[in-house]
């Protein structure tokens, strides 16, 4: 405004008529104005590191709002569980209204069930009353039993004397054991000590045989002392089967008394076995007295008394068969329980705690075998679909790979969830039926046309391929490239190569150097800059 025109290293003004603007005013200004530059790159260095911390914010904002993205993603997951869960707690919701429906049902007839117990019970305290009346009634043939009491005593009685008389064979029967056993054992020493006897006996045997051989060799008196010797051996012979003779006499006395030993103990045994059978009987009538004596007590009768009404033809099996069937008809009548009515409770409660976790895990098991069931079937429908697909891209792409020919997917079983998958591949000119009977060019190609099939299925972002036409030749190379070339519009592909006609294909190329040793550098060709650059 005031016509001063300012550079870097200039300055600019006009002159005027005032003596104001001359060097002491210039220099002045000049002041002001450095003043000012310095005032300005402060405010610069401030809006500087406003700007730095403003780009900070942007960028924390920037993670802030990719946190909140993916917290969005979370909580509209979690928002699909939650409609998930709800929904499956609004079945179990109606599944429990059902269930509380049964139990009302079931309540009202457990109740209607309650109301006949009672009945029954009314009953049962009407026979129960009946019952004692006819306690009153057995008590005078409880007296009739007395009398069998008192017989069954005298049997005791007689039973012991018995028991006595055989305990005094068993003493004998035990002396006499103790006296077989000392024979046994005077007999077991002697033929210890005769088979010493045959022991030495034999030794001199041996001894005499020797010295036999050595007299056989010819020598004065030599006959005398043979005869001598074979008179000794005669004796010794004779001493030796005498011996023998008196062994096998101990040894046949010893088998006799093993014998009479065995009977004597089998006789024992019998003895002990009656006793103890008497012992039982004894033990029997002990405690039928004692069961008779306290009923007797119970009930205050008399012993003699009873004995004295008891009838002359009365007989225990008799008054036993009427007690079996007294006994049977208080059995029918059952036994009263007063706290019937708390137990049923409780066990009402409990079994419906037990029905409510049955229900609970039936309800699960449903809910899990309807979840396999539908993924089995979804899995099926899936499978089936993708394979048709697959197998229909198959088809079309195979003959424009090889040129011709067909190939088609088969599956190996029935069931979808365990079923294998082969490739049936037929090039042009062949017959044969299966992939493994191709050659490493054919089987490269037929790979190349199922990658591709699925792709077109589900395409990606991009395919990376590894020197996949390393095996063909230049025709399948080129077919290999238009293939190539004819996806590149939809779908992005990296190839590692070393052939020149799918070099050609590409669009931009990535070499890697080693210009100097240990030293990689890649290298890169945009093919159209290049070719926009020759046609220059």
């Amino acid at each position: 405004a005031s016509g001063i025109w300012i550079g870097p290293g200039w300055l600019r003004y006009q002159k005027g008529n005032q003596q104001a603007q001359g060097v002491l005013n210039r220099a002045r200004d000049i002041d002001d104005l450095q003043q000012e530059l310095e005032l300005n790159d402060e405010r610069l260095l401030e809006l500087e590191a406003q700007l730095e911390l403003k780009r900070e914010d942007q960028q924390n904002i920037e993670h802030q709002s990719a946190q909140v993205a993916d917290q969005r993603m979370s909580v509209q997951q979690q928002k699909g569980e939650l409609d998930g869960q709800i929904k499956t707690r609004q079945m179990k919701l109606e599944q429990f209204h059902e269930r509380q429906r049964h139990l009302d049902e079931e309540l009202g007839q457990v109740r209607h069930k309650l109301e006949e117990e009672q009945i029954l019970l009314e009953e049962s305290r009407e026979e129960w009353q009946l019952a004692l009346e006819q306690t009153e009634l057995f008590a005078e043939e409880k007296e009739e039993l007395q009398a069998d009491r008192n017989r069954y005593r005298e049997e005791y009685d007689r039973q012991r004397q018995m028991v006595r008389s055989e305990r005094e064979k068993l003493h004998q029967l035990a002396l006499k054991r103790q006296e077989l056993t000392g024979q046994q054992q005077l007999a077991a020493k002697g033929i210890e000590r005769i088979e010493q006897q045959l022991e030495r006996l034999r030794e001199k045997r041996e001894q005499l045989t020797e010295e036999l051989e050595l007299l056989r060799e010819p020598a004065e008196g030599g006959d005398d002392l043979l005869d001598e010797l074979i008179e000794r051996r005669t004796e010794e012979e004779q001493n030796l089967i005498r011996f023998r003779d008196q062994a096998q006499q101990l040894n046949e006395a010893m088998r006799k008394m093993e014998k009479a030993r065995s009977e004597h103990e089998r006789d024992l045994e019998r003895v002990r076995t009656e006793l103890e059978k008497m012992r039982m009987q004894q033990q029997t009538l002990s405690v039928q007295r004692e069961s008779i004596n306290e009923q007797l007590d119970e009930i205050g009768g008399d012993l003699q008394e009873l004995l004295r009404e008891l009838p002359e033809e009365a007989t225990a099996s008799v008054w036993q068969d009427r007690q079996s069937e007294v006994t049977e008809k208080i059995k029918r009548l059952g036994a009263i329980n007063l706290a019937a009515i708390e137990e049923y409770e409780a066990q009402l409660e409990r079994k419906q705690y037990l029905d409510a976790q049955n229900d609970e895990l039936t309800e699960a098991l449903d809910m899990l075998e309807n979840a396999i069931r539908k993924i089995d079937k979804e899995t099926r429908q899936r499978f089936k679909q993708t394979f048709d697909d697959v197998n229909s891209w198959l088809q079309r792409l195979f003959p424009k790979v090889f040129g011709g020919g067909s190939a088609w997917l088969a599956l190996t079983g029935d069931d979808m969830l365990e079923t294998g998958v082969s490739i049936m591949a037929r090039p042009p000119g062949k017959k044969n039926s299966t992939i493994h009977l191709l050659s490493g060019g054919e089987k490269a190609l037929t790979a190349i046309a199922l990658v591709f099939s699925i792709f077109q299925l589900n395409p990606a972002p991009f395919c990376m391929l590894d020197e996949v036409d390393a095996p063909l030749d230049d025709a399948n190379v080129g077919r290999y490239a238009n293939m190539v070339k004819e996806m590149s519009t939809h779908l992005q592909f990296i190839y590692i190569s070393h052939n020149k006609i799918a070099m050609e294909m590409a669009d931009h190329l990535m070499g890697v150097t080693m210009q100097e040793p240990g030293v990689s550098r890649i290298v890169a060709v945009d093919i159209d800059e290049a070719s926009a650059l020759v046609d220059v």
